[in-house]
């Protein structure tokens, strides 16, 4: 595999507030403008692909006015999106669930209710949603806790995932690519991306490498009554643990968690996808198992950080300058211009924009090393994935 080239790292900090209602008006117009020419340039999934790339996300945000440096970026990105297209989910079939808080709870009910109104059994779905949710609170481990939850999906059953954590310490947030098109498990290597450094120690249950653990995990969880767990819990925390390790003994509450382990023994699940789909089996509990897997089974859990990417690249705070309201309602106004009359049979301003694009591709094709704080999109592929020219992108 061709390993991502970086070229700069941004933080992205936590900002209060919310978006100027002035701004949040044309990111939404913008968006919808956007979607409407993806969709009929390529179809609804090409969206799904593009959000779920990192750096088009952010260099979305960007476009569409917002902090480059701000966690806020995937909050109002999403919520512009999904407000954008809230009237014409159906005539795209692109649908946008989810969000912020509590609204990201809401995110079951707003998928049964699109497979309602079209006549579709969408359950396979709300277990997509629910699973991404629960990889990246509980099977990986990383700091940060999510607060942000937004599932994109198509009339054909293709999904999306776009989610975000955030460390109460540090104050800076990390982002979670999802692309259903290319989960083949979703607990080993299932991301997309992730975004941002991690700030301490991991537990990553879902690489490649912690295949053994989830297979002690699961027998520990399913095969050994809950007694005995615990007892095996609390004759632990008699050692002394390396400073590497994810948990640390005096953090062990065996007590908190015999009703979990009690509920996954009597399930007895089959593999670790069933055992961490189980309600009740929160991070605490995998954490604690997964300790059990290592030290009394020898099967230790990776503590490799899965973020690939990282950021670089004016925004509503004048950073790296002030948002232009008239070259943005001029962009605005060109592309909704061009969307009116390509459905009249005018294409011409939709096959400049194509004839930008191109020539585009064509200079990023030319073999030169990425400027300092660019972006080079098309040298970097999600985990697991050749580089190429661009996938994902056309």
């Amino acid at each position: 595999m061709t390993t991502p080239r970086r070229t700069g790292i941004a933080h992205l900090p936590l900002h209060g507030g919310k978006a100027p209602a002035w701004l949040f008006q044309r990111m939404t117009r913008l968006a919808k403008a956007m979607c409407i020419a993806l969709v009929e340039e390529k179809g609804p999934e090409d969206v799904l692909e593009r959000l779920s790339h990192p750096y088009w996300f952010q260099a979305l945000g960007c476009v569409l006015g917002f902090d480059w440096h701000s966690s806020g970026v995937t909050t109002t990105v999403c919520g512009a999106l999904k407000e954008g297209l809230r009237d014409i989910q159906d005539s795209l079939g692109l649908y946008v669930a989810g969000g912020k808080g509590a609204t990201s709870r809401k995110t079951p009910a707003e998928v049964r209710a699109v497979g309602e109104r079209l006549g579709q059994d969408l359950s396979g779905l709300v277990y997509a949603s629910r699973m991404a949710a629960k990889v990246d609170t509980a099977a990986l481990q990383d700091g940060y806790q999510l607060y942000h939850h937004t599932f994109l999906f198509t009339s054909r059953g293709l999904w999306a995932v776009v989610q975000q954590g955030m460390n109460e310490e540090t104050r800076y947030a990390r982002r979670y690519h999802w692309l259903g098109s290319r989960v083949t498990d979703f607990v080993c290597e299932p991301h997309n991306a992730v975004c941002s450094e991690a700030t301490g120690t991991v537990l990553n249950l879902v690489a490649q490498e912690s295949a053994e653990a989830r297979a002690a995990i699961t027998h520990v969880d399913t095969q050994e009554r809950p007694e005995q767990v615990v007892g095996e819990l609390h004759r632990l925390q008699a050692l002394d643990l390396p400073a590497r390790h994810h948990l640390a003994l005096e953090d062990i509450h065996p007590e908190h968690i015999v009703r979990a382990l009690l509920s996954s023994y009597e399930r007895k699940p089959s593999n670790f996808e069933g055992l961490l789909a189980l309600e009740g089996l929160g991070a605490k509990t995998v954490r604690a198992l997964s300790l059990v897997a290592e030290l009394v089974y020898g099967a230790p859990a990776s503590v490799r950080d899965p973020a690939l990417y990282s950021f670089a690249h004016g925004g509503k705070d004048g950073h790296p300058y002030p948002v232009d309201r008239r070259t943005y309602d001029a962009t605005i106004a060109f592309m909704e211009t061009a969307l009116r009359r390509a459905t009249m049979g005018d294409r011409d301003r939709v096959e400049a924009l194509r004839r930008l694009y191109a020539m585009w591709e064509r200079d990023r094709d030319v073999d030169t090393p990425p400027r300092a704080g660019t972006m080079d999109i098309g040298t970097l592929a999600p985990p697991g994935r050749e580089a190429n020219s661009g996938e994902g992108l056309k």
